[in-house]
């Protein structure tokens, strides 16, 4: 599966952003979805999974309750909902797909990575 973020830009602390991952390939019902994210000088960090069916989301704690992710396997996408941005989620942000059926947190877990999409948030 070949996988296309979009949707980053700036914002001001306190604002909201909506990426998209955009996938091609029919099998795309298969894999968990994630998002992920790099900000300079720092490991890449989980932020969101979503399941096959979209039954199942996992968030890290510094994103549970603003960030919401949401899927549509019809039309192949996932949405990473920012709301109440802060500067320390100034990063670039990844979304990645996973054959599998656990949840997973570990980017060393996903197979197939899009590029990514920078987010920067103003103080």
């Amino acid at each position: 599966v070949q996988l296309q973020a979009c949707g980053g830009g700036l914002v001001q602390a306190g604002g909201s952003l909506r990426l998209s991952c955009a996938a091609s390939g029919r099998t795309f019902i298969r894999y968990f979805i994630g998002w992920f994210r790099q900000a300079p000088g720092q490991e890449r960090e989980f932020v969101s999974t979503i399941s096959q069916s979209g039954g199942r989301t996992a968030y890290a704690d510094s994103v549970k309750g603003r960030f919401t992710i949401s899927k549509d396997n019809a039309k192949n996408m996932v949405w990473l909902q920012m709301d109440s941005l802060k500067p320390e989620d100034t990063a670039v942000y990844y979304c990645a797909a996973r054959d599998g059926n656990r949840v997973s947190s570990q980017a060393g877990a996903y197979d197939s990575w899009g590029q990514g999409t920078q987010v920067t948030v103003s103080s």
